[in-house]
């Protein structure tokens, strides 16, 4: 199993014939994700840079992926994470499979993510509650949710999810040591993107 670096994760992401919406948001979520990785390094906390981007970048393929691939059966995130594995890259399945914002319907999955000794998982997890098709804010994106899945969660859902979610941003930006207003993006994603539509798969 290896991590794909940033050309190899690009090329995988092309193979697949991402819709411009789509490649805005895996841009979005990969990028800020890059530079939440890159403060957290800064201020002394272990993170694995090339793994959060490379998930980042890939969190969503199960949507995407064609017609029949096992992946489509799987809940959203496992179907990433399946998809990813078997094609090598089994490092990313926890952070692929742990995004997905029902995740923190889940006590106890979403406590393990909390609690977990190494902040990957937690990167791209927050990364995705910060960017849609660009950089916004917890409040920006939970309302984009509710209108697009309107009654998707009930009452006490809906509390728990936004109480983990809180709890999620504090311990990334704690490990980080910046607060959330200050979060941004670190523009990786678009010479990746470039050098994957003109470099051969596999070429280094």
């Amino acid at each position: 199993m290896t991590v794909p670096g940033r050309i190899e994760a690009a090329h995988l992401l092309l193979s697949l014939d991402p819709p411009d919406w789509f490649l805005r948001h895996a841009r979005a979520v990969a990028e800020v994700a890059a530079w939440l990785a890159q403060r957290t390094r800064a201020n002394g906390v272990e993170v694995d840079g090339p793994l959060v981007e490379a998930a980042a970048l890939l969190h969503d393929i199960d949507k995407i992926v064609p017609a029949g691939d096992p992946a489509r059966t799987l809940p959203h995130g496992e179907g990433s994470a399946s998809w990813l594995s078997a094609r090598g890259h089994g490092e990313l399945r926890e952070a692929v499979a742990g995004h997905p914002v029902t995740r923190l319907i889940d006590g106890g999955r979403a406590e393990g993510m909390l609690a977990a000794p190494r902040p990957e998982a937690r990167i791209v997890a927050y990364a995705d509650k910060r960017a849609g098709q660009r950089l916004e804010s917890m409040d920006e994106r939970f309302a984009s949710w509710q209108r697009r899945y309107p009654g998707g969660w009930d009452e006490h859902e809906a509390h728990a999810v936004r109480e983990r979610a809180e709890r999620l941003e504090a311990a990334v930006c704690r490990d980080a040591s910046i607060h959330p207003l200050q979060v941004r993006r670190l523009r990786w994603t678009g010479p990746a993107l470039a050098a994957a539509r003109t470099t051969p798969v596999g070429a280094r």
